[in-house]
């Protein structure tokens, strides 16, 4: 990656039913679909949602080989009715369902963590996706790795990406260039570190696969949009990406808005911004600058904090630059003017800013809005530097954007929890919907609650498994009994 401009990390194309990512092409929007997969109805109907609103890549979930059978008629009927949207199968657990979805789909996403490479399934796998011209997606996930890699590497971003390349050298000897990757986590740092630290390694291998990029789990609302912009901005400022997905605990039609926003706002990043001794600076882990150990918001004490402004066109390089080629280690305030709704002035700051915080550069934030209210200023400051992983001020929600395997109303179930925990400081709960997504994709949360069947939850503490098979009308009340046994519960928030 080049550090001092913006410059697209090169990749080659890879071809997906009749859309196209990497090269020169545009990034793409994409979405994955809610709807029960033996639902062709509700399936087909919501992925014309989605592609209505410019989301040309959809993903369903095929748990099952019933599911992977389904994906037929779902794309035999969405053909009929003259819909070309590129479909994607998701595979977790059943390597045998990934060769029924090839025979339908566009592509597929497979976990290397539920994969054997003793006993040839990738190999066949490839063969099959040649022959019929099927895209793979080799998706990494933070918190699912195979447990060799674990035993080897732990839950870090190396082990990741040690994951990911043991894939990555098969398809390159087997000559099958097809193939996107993904590094997903719903920790941000670890998010961006195993992505750069993949592209790195790819780079050492002459490999120049195209990156999907995503935060998992980001949850909803202005929240959910902050942390997935603060993870994918970080990274399409150093070039990195040729298609998204915002995993929203919402309508999956709701996703697309928010991903082509991110992506216009990278399309014309001007300036060249030099680093006098780029030695100095690794962007693989976090490294304080300064001895701050809480940043501030601009609305507190700024006495000793130097008040950087940026006013170029690509301020994230330019405030990069700026603070590096300081001799001094004073605290940096790093600011910018944003126009706009809440929305849009919390998307822009978070993708401009949010890296200069997870590469422990900058030490304030201070955003001019003045279209906003000065407590929506200061609410989306703190939601960026939480995203971030400086400065906790709030309850932080893991929560699953919700697919096929979902087992209950997760929208609403994450609505109802945060109306009785969000006033918890430094706190971390996990809301997932199926044991999928459950104690290996949460593996920050200090607690979940997640789908262990229809009508029933399962708590955790860690990845401790506290109580199984609530019913779900009971769940919340034993949850909260949970957080407060272990003395974690606050009657109202210090912020």
């Amino acid at each position: 990656m080049n550090l001092t401009k913006y410059e697209r990390r090169a990749s080659h194309e890879v071809r997906i039913g009749e859309e196209v990512i990497g090269g020169n092409r545009p990034i793409l929007a994409q979405s994955m679909t809610n709807t029960d997969t033996n639902d062709t109805v509700a399936s087909v109907e919501q992925i014309k949602r989605i592609d209505r609103v410019g989301g040309r890549i959809v993903r369903l979930t095929a748990q099952g080989r019933k599911e992977g059978e389904n994906l037929g008629p779902i794309v035999a009927r969405l053909r009929e009715e003259g819909h070309r949207t590129a479909l994607v199968a998701d595979i977790h657990f059943l390597p045998e369902v990934a060769a029924v979805a090839a025979q339908y789909v566009d592509k597929v996403r497979i976990n290397p963590g539920n994969y054997r490479l003793d006993r040839g399934d990738l190999e066949r796998l490839i063969a099959q996706c040649r022959e019929r011209g099927v895209a793979l997606r080799i998706g990494v996930n933070h918190g699912s790795l195979a447990k060799r890699i674990f035993d080897e590497w732990g839950d870090t971003p190396e082990g990741m990406v040690a994951a990911a390349m043991e894939f990555l050298h098969i398809c390159k000897r087997e000559a099958f260039d097809q193939v996107v990757v993904s590094m997903k986590s719903s920790n941000t740092r670890v998010m961006v570190a195993a992505y750069r630290l993949l592209v790195k390694a790819m780079e050492e291998a002459g490999m120049t696969y195209p990156i999907h990029l995503g935060v998992t789990e980001a949850g909803n609302g202005l929240e959910g949009r902050i942390k997935s912009a603060v993870g994918i901005g970080a990274l399409l400022a150093d070039g990195i990406g040729d298609t998204i997905r915002v995993s929203l605990t919402e309508a999956p039609e709701n996703e697309i808005p928010v991903a082509e926003a991110l992506i216009r706002h990278f399309a014309h990043r001007r300036g060249e911004f030099p680093i006098l001794s780029p030695e100095n600076y690794s962007p693989y882990q976090y490294k304080p600058r300064s001895e701050v150990s809480t940043p501030v918001v601009h609305s507190e004490d700024l006495t000793g904090f130097e008040v950087m402004e940026a006013c170029s066109e690509n301020p994230t390089a330019e405030l990069r630059a700026a603070i590096l080629n300081r001799e001094d280690r004073k605290p940096v305030v790093v600011k910018r003017r944003y126009e706009g709704d809440e929305e849009q002035v919390a998307l822009a700051a978070a993708a401009d800013l949010g890296l200069l915080f997870l590469d422990g550069l900058a030490d304030g934030i201070w955003i001019e809005a003045p279209s906003l209210t000065e407590e929506q200023i200061k609410r989306i400051e703190l939601m960026i530097l939480q995203a971030a992983r400086v400065r906790f001020s709030h309850t932080e929600y893991i929560a699953c954007p919700s697919c096929g395997r979902t087992l209950y109303d997760i929208e609403q179930t994450l609505a109802t929890i945060k109306s009785r925990t969000s006033h918890l400081k430094n706190l971390k709960i996990g809301v997932m919907g199926c044991i999928v997504n459950g104690p290996g994709e949460m593996a920050d949360a200090d607690y979940g609650y997640v789908g262990a069947a229809p009508g029933r939850i399962t708590l955790y503490k860690g990845r401790t498994v506290v109580e199984k098979n609530i019913p779900q009308e009971e769940a919340l009340d034993h949850l909260i009994a949970l957080i407060k046994s272990h003395g974690d519960w606050q009657e109202e928030s210090a912020e």
